[in-house]
């Protein structure tokens, strides 16, 4: 199995790109969350010029952030600067969006999003529509600018249903997953690209993998799986989740209501401990600071054993790599680590873990 990484936009992140690089990680992924990151195209170009060979990856746009002109002009300019090196994550925005207090858009919009997507950066025309206006759009001059020779990877965003894997077989991209460690659900999300596909692919040339990102952490000998510093480790992956359930908590088709009652009360101590309601409509500044970050001593509660085993992988190398086997027949690709406590040392272990 491949491996690769998943950081945030942040001054310097170029240097972690050259130390993935080194490491001879397959993939370096910058998140596109506004308003809790720094901007991902910024971060990708630093990182396309410091570096020669990793692929570079935006995880994930949606077109509920931006239009399809200014993110394929955003991945052809990455193209030119690291050819045929770039992969696009394309998303409805549950993050991104629930992060602004707002609701993500529809698997359909982020279909027809990603065929602009596609279009677009293949140097094709696309039907452009701003309310009743449609126009005809290509880009009007690529040479140095941009590329639209080398192909670029899309994948699609999917959580658990098959709504988002249908898209990549009807596009022809790979599928990206965050904290989906159960093989059972990706054989179900293969299946379902496999019954939607084209009989021809859309974007001759590209890759189409399957990525899942998750958070790592190997065990000392004799060290507590669920001890302070595993907590440390993967509690960013795991509040993430108790953010989200306590988020949408107010929904008749409640995410939480999904979880068991030790999750669920989890969920309620964090909205008690954030000073916020499943209601509140300013309760995304409460819960999402701070967000994919390392996690406070205090909240250290909050990391439950049970969505520590569903999220991420801890464990000693043999497990770790028996359960890595187990993903990877399951038709995983790229194992993605998202690290918070020493990004540095846990690439070199990440690599060192899949050779």
């Amino acid at each position: 199995m491949r491996a690769g990484v998943v950081l945030t936009a942040h001054p310097g992140v170029e240097d972690l790109a050259v130390q993935a690089e080194e490491s001879g990680l397959h993939s370096f992924w910058v998140n596109d969350t506004p308003m809790v990151h720094g901007d991902p195209f910024v971060a990708l170009g630093l990182c396309a010029k410091a570096t020669s060979r990793i692929r570079l990856g935006l995880g994930v746009t949606s077109p509920a952030l931006r239009s399809a002109p200014a993110a394929a002009s955003g991945l052809a300019s990455l193209n030119a600067l690291a050819p045929g090196r770039i992969i696009c994550g394309v998303g409805t925005g549950n993050t991104a969006r629930r992060t602004l207090g707002m609701r993500p858009t529809t698997a359909a919009t982020m279909e027809k999003f990603t065929a602009a997507l596609q279009d677009l950066c293949a140097g094709r025309a696309i039907k452009y529509r701003e309310g009743d206006r449609v126009r005809d759009v290509r880009f009007l001059h690529t040479g140095a600018h941009v590329n639209t020779a080398d192909p670029i990877e899309f994948v699609v965003a999917a959580l658990l249903g098959p709504k988002a894997a249908a898209v990549a077989g009807r596009r022809g991209t790979g599928l990206i997953s965050f904290g989906l460690l159960d093989p059972t659900a990706w054989h179900a999300l293969h299946d379902a690209r496999r019954h939607a596909a084209p009989g021809t692919p859309r974007n001759p040339g590209s890759r189409t993998g399957s990525y899942v990102v998750t958070a790592l952490h190997i065990l000392d000998e004799d060290e507590n799986p669920h001890g302070d510093a595993a907590r440390d480790a993967t509690g960013h992956l795991v509040l993430s989740l108790l953010a989200f359930a306590a988020d949408t908590a107010a929904d008749p088709r409640a995410f939480a209501e999904q979880l068991g009652p030790e999750e669920r009360e989890a969920v309620r101590r964090l909205l008690d401990r954030r000073g916020t309601t499943a209601t509140a409509p300013d309760r995304h500044t409460k819960l999402y600071p701070n967000y994919l970050a390392r996690i406070a001593a205090e909240d250290r509660d909050l990391i439950l054993p049970s969505l520590m085993n569903a999220l991420t992988l801890v464990g000693t190398p043999d497990d770790l790599r028996a359960r890595i086997a187990t993903l990877e027949q399951a038709g995983i690709d790229e194992l993605l680590i998202q690290p918070v406590i020493d990004p540095p040392t846990e690439m070199a272990q990440l690599a060192k873990l899949l050779t």
